[in-house]
């Protein structure tokens, strides 16, 4: 890989726990994390994605389990599967999360509630869990958690993700200074425009990905190495002294345009809402 910063064994030892591993983000992360030496457990909602992960990183050093950070049983069920299978968990990345574009009026209760479980609520269920182990044990951790540049400006079109990443910062920095005491340090990641898979289905069809990249100065959108880099140095012993802060890895984005969707509040809402309908999972 270029750019190497850290020692091929710069995780050797640490097992870490990543919540949406098998697919975009979360998946460059895995696999990164493992070059590096540590024994990597996948949670996420969607098994064959997570298996196929695994079996791409090798099964001696990747596990999976699957389950819906929204409900807190099969959160804790899913950190005892980690356990189980590696040991105690060291590092836990916060990276599972759920989002689409709609207009804020035409929102359903049951839409709100999905991105927002999902996002905040995953994200205290899996922290809590995986804390009050690395507190119990006494030896400390690191914890991640994948935000967005949103969480500080807002955006429209986004609001179920831009209220609950909000969140997932002010708990960030609450936590950071709450369980520092405990040798646990908690810290953000927020990424820009990094055209995943899974992004492109449900926020960047192509007329946004080119208005979305003629507003980052750095001329290119980022690539899944370059955040999972990121994310290796953020957890390992290379930052020790780096808590409660927020990286963010967009380009220099967000100082140029705020809210990450705002430009699309230009367009005539009648052609936005058949934009956002386009977008939608076919059922």
């Amino acid at each position: 890989m270029e750019n190497e910063v850290l020692r091929e064994d710069a995780l050797a030892g640490r097992t870490a726990l990543i919540t949406g591993g098998g697919s975009g983000l979360g998946q460059a992360m895995a696999g990164r994390f493992a070059t590096l030496g540590a024994r990597v457990f996948l949670v996420g909602r969607t098994a064959d994605r997570l298996e196929r992960t695994c079996a791409q990183i090798g099964e001696t050093r990747a596990g999976w389990h699957a389950a819906d950070v929204r409900d807190v049983d099969a959160v804790e069920r899913a950190v005892a599967a980690a356990e189980s299978r590696f040991g105690p968990v060291h590092v836990l990345v916060n990276n599972a999360a759920g989002n689409f574009l709609a207009a804020t009026d035409d929102l359903s209760a049951n839409a709100f509630d999905a991105v927002v479980r999902t996002v905040l609520y995953g994200t205290f269920h899996m922290t809590q869990a995986v804390g009050r182990r690395m507190i119990t044990r006494g030896v400390g951790g690191s914890i991640l958690n994948i935000v967005a540049a949103y969480a500080w400006t807002g955006s429209a079109f986004v609001v179920p993700s831009a209220a609950a990443k909000a969140g997932v910062l002010a708990l960030t920095r609450s936590l950071a200074v709450e369980w520092a005491t405990y040798g646990i340090r908690v810290n953000a990641i927020a990424p820009g425009p990094f055209p995943t898979e899974g992004a492109r289905s449900r926020l960047m069809p192509p007329d946004v990905e080119r208005a979305s990249l003629e507003r980052v100065p750095a001329g290119r959108f980022g690539r899944p190495a370059e955040l999972a880099n990121l994310a290796a140095f953020l957890v390992s012993d290379a930052s020790p002294y780096i808590t409660g802060d927020c990286i963010t890895i967009d380009g220099g984005r967000w100082l140029t345009s705020g809210g990450e969707f705002n430009a699309l509040a230009r367009m005539p809402r009648a052609e936005a809402r058949a934009l956002f309908a386009r977008l939608r999972p076919k059922k």
